[in-house]
C-alpha cells in the first residue's frame, strides 16, 4: 500500500468559486474580431418556428433512416445558413449552439478565415488529393506540422503523430506504451523469431500479456480496444469482447470545493492508494503498461479532480515504469482557457503521451523521444490523418493569437459560471454541483428525468446543451462563445429549468 500523503488544496484554475451571486455579472467585452459577422461577435439571433426536430427534420431523418438507423438523429442542420455560435436546422429553426458538434467546433460556423482557407487553391488540392500520409507525404508537409500542431505542443512533447479520430488516436497511444514497455523490458536484445512468428497467432511471448489501466466514469473512444478502457455507459460496449484491464476510481470532485476540502482531499488519498494497490495486483499476471485518464471526464459526466490526485498519479506512474497518457481529446484546444487542460495541474513531469482531436480538427497524439517507434509500420494506417484537417488547425492557431481567444474563453466562464450558480441558487433542490474551468462548465440535475427533460425545454426555445453522466448537462461551446451568449444561455436555461419542473 501506498504511504499516506499530504494534500494542499492548490488555487487557482480549481478553486473555489466565489459564493452564490443573485445576478449575473455584467458580460464580458465581446472579442476583439476583424471582419467577423454577427453571431460570432454578438447574441439574440435566435429564432424559432417549429418544434425540434421540426417536420423537415422528422421526414428526413425517417428517410435517412431507412439506410442509416443510427437512431440518435436529433435534427437535420443546414450548415450553408449557419454562422457563428448559431446552428440553422432545415426547418428554419436558429438555435445558440452550446454543444458544438460535441465540442469539436473551434471557430463556430462558417468563420470567413476557414472559409477562404478551404477555397484556396491550397484548400481544394488537400480535400481530393488525400495521401497516404505514412508513405506518401505532400510537399511542405514537414512545415504544416510544425506550423500547426508542433506550435501548441503540450510541454515536454516532442513527437506527433497524426490520426483520423480521437478513437485511432487513443488505440494507437496504446500500442505506442506497449511496445514501449516491452522494448524497456528486453533492454536491447533483439527481437526473437519466436516473439515474430508467435505474434501472428495473437500467442506469446510475441503478443505479450500487459494491461491499459482507466477509471470508472471514463470515456475513450469506441474501437474495440478503447471500449476496454471506457466505463461511462453501458450502451457502448454491451455486446462487446473486451479485456480484463483493471479500473480504478475517480476521484470526482464535490463544489463549491471550500464547502468539501476534507471529504475531496480523503477521496484523493484513497484513490491514489486504489492506483498502487491495483498495479501490485495485475504485475504478475497481466502488468500494467500505461495509465490513461482524462483531465475532466466529459462522458462519463464532467467530474473534475483536484490538481494534487494527478500530481500523485503521476509520480506512481514514474515510480512504476508505466506510461502516463492525458487523454485530451475534448479538453484539449482552447475550452479551459488553456490550450492543454493538463496545464492547470502545473506537473513538473509532463505526461508520456497526449491525446488529442476535436477542437484541434485533425487528431493524433503527442509524445516524448521514448515512445518512437523502431520499426515502420508499427503504428500505421492508410491515411494516418488528412491534410486538409491540418490546414484548418493552421487557422485555428492563427485564430487564437490573432483574437486573443483563450482569453475571451476564460472571460466568458467566469459569466457563464457565475450564472450557473444563480440558477442553482434559484433551484436549489434540482440544480447541483456546478463546475467548471473556462467555458468547459456542467450542472448536475437532481434526477436523469429531470435533466431529459430540461433538455427538450431548452431545444424548443432556441438553446443546444447536451447530456452527460447519469444526471448532467454540459456546455461546449466553440471558442468565440463571449459573456453576451453566456447571458443568453443562463436566460434561456433558468426559464427552462422551471418549465421542466413544471411538465414532471
Amino acid at each position: 500500500m501506498m504511504a499516506t500523503r499530504t494534500v494542499r488544496l492548490c488555487r487557482g484554475a480549481f478553486a473555489a468559486p466565489q459564493r452564490f451571486k443573485s445576478a449575473m455579472p455584467d458580460a464580458a467585452p465581446a472579442t476583439e474580431t476583424s471582419d467577423l459577422p454577427p453571431g460570432f461577435r454578438s447574441s439574440g439571433h435566435i429564432e424559432m418556428k417549429t418544434a425540434v426536430p421540426g417536420p423537415i427534420s422528422v421526414a428526413t431523418i425517417a428517410s435517412i433512416g431507412k439506410t442509416n438507423p443510427i437512431g440518435s438523429f436529433l435534427a437535420v442542420v443546414d450548415y450553408e445558413k449557419s454562422f457563428g455560435n448559431y446552428l440553422v436546422c432545415a426547418d428554419g429553426n436558429t438555435m445558440l449552439d452550446c454543444v458544438g458538434q460535441i465540442g469539436s467546433l473551434p471557430l463556430g460556423y462558417n468563420h470567413p478565415a476557414l472559409m477562404a482557407k478551404m477555397a484556396s487553391p491550397e484548400g481544394i488540392s488537400a480535400s481530393i488529393n488525400r495521401p497516404t500520409l505514412g508513405m506518401l507525404p505532400p510537399v511542405g508537409w514537414d512545415d504544416r506540422v510544425m506550423n500547426g500542431l508542433m506550435s501548441v505542443a503540450p510541454a515536454g512533447q516532442t513527437n506527433v503523430v497524426t490520426m483520423g479520430c480521437g478513437s485511432t488516436a487513443n488505440e494507437n497511444a496504446y500500442k505506442a506504451a506497449t511496445i514501449t514497455y516491452m522494448r524497456n523490458k528486453r533492454d536491447g536484445v533483439a527481437i526473437t523469431d519466436e516473439e515474430m512468428q508467435s505474434a501472428i497467432k495473437n500467442e506469446l511471448p510475441g503478443c505479450p500479456k500487459l494491461s491499459i489501466m482507466s477509471f470508472h466514469g471514463a470515456f475513450h473512444g469506441r474501437t474495440l480496444g478503447c471500449l476496454a478502457t471506457t466505463h461511462s455507459k453501458p450502451d457502448h460496449k454491451i455486446d462487446v469482447p473486451t479485456f480484463d484491464w483493471p479500473i480504478a476510481s475517480f476521484p470526482a470532485a464535490k463544489f463549491p470545493l471550500a464547502d468539501h476540502v476534507e471529504e475531496n482531499m480523503a477521496e484523493v488519498e484513497r484513490c491514489l492508494a486504489e492506483v498502487e494497490t491495483l498495479i501490485a495486483e495485475y504485475a504478475a499476471s497481466c502488468p500494467v503498461a500505461a495509465v490513461i485518464i482524462e483531465p475532466i471526464q466529459g462522458e462519463g459526466g464532467d467530474n473534475h479532480a483536484l490538481p494534487e490526485f494527478f500530481h500523485g498519479l503521476r509520480a506512481i506512474t514514474k515510480e512504476h515504469g508505466v506510461a502516463f497518457i492525458v487523454d485530451e481529446v475534448q479538453t484539449g484546444g482552447g475550452p479551459s482557457g488553456k490550450i492543454w487542460a493538463h496545464e492547470h495541474w502545473n506537473l513538473v513531469d509532463p505526461p508520456d503521451i497526449v491525446v488529442f482531436a476535436k477542437k484541434l480538427q485533425i487528431a493524433g497524439y503527442y509524445h516524448t523521444d521514448a515512445f518512437k517507434p523502431t520499426m515502420p509500420y508499427q503504428i500505421f494506417n492508410t491515411w494516418m490523418g488528412d491534410p486538409a484537417k491540418l490546414l484548418q488547425t493552421e487557422v485555428y492557431v492563427d485564430m487564437l493569437e490573432q483574437d486573443a481567444l483563450l482569453d475571451n474563453v476564460t472571460a466568458a466562464g467566469d459569466v457563464l459560471i457565475s450564472g450557473l450558480q444563480s440558477i442553482a441558487q434559484d433551484f436549489p433542490e434540482d440544480v447541483l454541483n456546478v463546475r467548471g474551468v473556462g467555458t468547459f462548465c456542467s450542472i448536475t440535475l437532481s434526477s436523469p428525468k429531470l435533466r431529459d427533460t430540461l433538455l427538450a425545454q431548452c431545444r424548443s426555445r432556441g438553446l443546444l446543451i447536451s447530456g452527460c453522466g447519469p444526471a448532467s448537462v454540459r456546455f461546449r461551446p466553440c471558442l468565440y462563445f463571449n459573456g453576451d451568449h453566456a447571458h443568453e444561455a443562463c436566460s434561456i436555461l433558468g426559464e427552462a429549468v422551471g418549465a421542466a419542473k413544471a411538465a414532471l
